[in-house]
């Protein structure tokens, strides 16, 4: 894929929401704006609450949860850069949901979900400041079956060797997909303990072709 003016975030959003229209998964309505008349559109189409934030920090540095235009003109002139190397990225926000993670192994052929975490702080909270409770505390059977079957299509449709981490919201009994990285996230760690499995060990026999996941017996 071609790199653009600094920053490859805002192509392969829009080509990951290619893979989850292809795979019929929802996720929050978003958009891009390289100048301040693009971004208030853009919000203004998504509808209020929305999600701002720069293209080209990592880490959830500089997001605002933004409730209007005013506070989105604000946010601009305080925190973003808005240049055409510079977009920002404006998300659907999805208010008094429940936010899930989840972390994953594939070996290109079958997957194995290693553990749904529910987040205790509502969504919209970054993951690296936010705690989580495994198993999770509040959900029905239903959209967790809908969680783990999201979880196996993505993994095969992204094509992952190894650890796989997506965030998932649900609102209103409606399952949406966030994100999805597919490398080791901060939570596999606790996953591994908590349920006395070597994933990390895993990940790397797979990524280096050694071993498939049915060599490993995962419980």
């Amino acid at each position: 894929m071609e790199k653009k003016n600094g920053t490859l975030r805002e192509p392969l959003k829009e080509k990951f929401g290619q893979i989850l229209n292809k795979l019929k998964v929802t996720c929050p309505k978003f958009g891009t704006g390289r100048t301040l008349e693009e971004v208030i559109a853009v919000a203004e189409k998504i509808g209020y609450p929305v999600l701002a934030r720069p293209s080209y920090v990592l880490g959830g540095r500089a997001m605002e949860i933004v409730y209007s235009k005013d506070q989105l003109i604000d946010y601009i002139s305080r925190s973003a850069d808005v240049t055409e190397g510079h977009p920002i990225l404006i998300d659907e926000f999805l208010e008094d949901a429940f936010e899930f993670d989840v972390d994953a192994l594939c070996d290109g052929e079958e997957v194995h979900v290693g553990g749904v975490m529910q987040h205790i702080e509502e969504a919209g909270i970054h993951s690296g400041d936010s705690a989580c409770v495994l198993p999770p505390y509040r959900i029905k059977t239903d959209a967790l079956d809908q969680i783990v079957r999201i979880t196996n299509d993505l993994a095969i449709e992204l094509n992952v060797l190894g650890l796989i981490n997506i965030q998932f919201a649900i609102k209103d009994e409606k399952v949406y997909v966030i994100e999805a990285n597919p490398r080791s996230s901060r939570t596999v760690p606790f996953i591994a303990k908590a349920y006395d499995e070597p994933y990390r060990n895993y990940a790397v026999k797979v990524m280096l072709g050694e071993n498939k996941l049915k060599d490993f017996k995962v419980k």
